[in-house]
């Protein structure tokens, strides 16, 4: 056997996911921590963060830590990357995964959502941490791999980053049209967005060593309500949700060696919904 598997091995790299306390961060920190990497999170909720960092170090014998850092300053951005390279003394990858992702349903207010009503405020929220996040740790930490040989940023896209949401998933029998829930606008905007940060990168910092690619996942299974699975379900070939670690292989793909020739790309995980 040649050394296929070892282009996997991340032992002694140091990557950074960001929206780390959430449910993809955590399962991006632990594929990296099953193959010897040092995953640190970012969170703004501080709390949250530290104690999921906690539970992977336990699990996985790694040091992995959380750390609180609001990535819409770029102040903190900064000064959290300057206490990784005090402790670390080198960060290899990056992963752009802070996303907002209010839940859309009838256990919501129906109509703030909707695109006649979507307020401004709301969508320079979503922006802030989607677009704007993700633009300042590239700019700042890709500026710091760009001096110091090299390194692997992977932008977390969506299925809603290719295709435009099918908004009758979320039809209620009993409301009017104005009234109907529908995800909102700044989520397929911003995932869009992500992609074309990503092929901007990849292009940009070519020279310097620095390999930018994107993730395009499909909805994740998480005991939604029956109905909504069923429509969902019904527009993905493979007729099913994905299951919560189902990224992990794909992950540790993306940020190794064994992507070494693959840039600007968009690897699309959906269970075939985006070929309908």
């Amino acid at each position: 056997m040649g050394d296929t598997l070892s282009k996997f091995n991340l032992a002694g790299k140091v990557a950074l996911i960001t929206g780390g306390a959430g449910l993809l961060g955590v399962q991006h920190a632990e594929a990296i921590a099953e193959v010897g990497g040092i995953p640190i999170l970012w969170d703004i909720n501080g709390e949250t963060v530290a104690a999921k960092a906690g539970e992977i170090g336990k699990i996985f014998n790694v040091n992995c830590h959380g750390m609180k850092v609001d990535i819409t300053k770029p102040d903190n951005v900064g000064k959290a990357l300057e206490d990784i390279l005090k402790k670390h003394q080198k960060i290899n990858i990056l992963i752009n995964n802070a996303a907002n992702n209010p839940k859309v349903g009838p256990y919501t207010s129906t109509a703030w959502s909707r695109f006649e009503n979507f307020s401004s405020e709301m969508w320079q929220k979503d922006m802030d941490v989607g677009i704007t996040g993700a633009f300042l740790c590239s700019q700042i930490i890709g500026t710091y791999m760009a001096s110091h040989g090299g390194g692997v940023i992977l932008n977390i896209a969506s299925d809603l980053g290719i295709i435009a949401p099918d908004q009758r998933i979320y039809r209620e029998p009993d409301l009017q049209r104005n009234e109907q829930p529908v995800k909102p606008v700044t989520y397929s905007v911003i995932k869009h967005g992500i992609i074309g940060l990503t092929k901007y990168l990849a292009t940009y910092w070519a020279d310097k060593n620095i390999r930018v690619n994107a993730l395009s996942p499909g909805g994740i299974y998480t005991n939604q309500p029956k109905e909504f699975v069923e429509k969902l379900t019904n527009l993905i070939p493979m007729g099913r949700m994905a299951q919560h670690d189902e990224y992990k292989a794909a992950i540790l793909f993306l940020v190794s060696d064994a992507s070494s020739y693959m840039t600007g790309a968009n690897l699309v995980i959906d269970g075939g919904r985006t070929c309908w």
